[in-house]
């Protein structure tokens, strides 16, 4: 038994380039539905996002769920 050590690095290569790109876009989700506080002179006044905001969370968290969809594709089909 032999290891292709080429091939264990490009599997560890990818595999840390999508972890690190799909929390990352898990975390762009949290921000964009987290509230943002309000004006300072208003008095613990609390502004909730912006549909902006919001549309580009649930995007960011449709892609996030179409990722993991993918994954488990991957491995039942195999």
């Amino acid at each position: 038994m032999s290891i292709d050590w080429a091939a264990l690095g490009q599997v560890f290569g990818v595999t840390l380039v999508v972890t690190i790109g799909i929390v990352g876009l898990f975390t762009v989700g949290i921000v964009g539905t987290s509230r943002k506080p309000g004006q300072e002179g208003a008095a613990a006044a609390v502004a909730a996002p912006g549909s902006g905001a919001r549309a580009g969370a649930m995007a960011a968290f449709a892609l996030c769920a179409a990722a993991v969809a993918y994954g488990i594709y991957l491995i039942v089909a195999g």
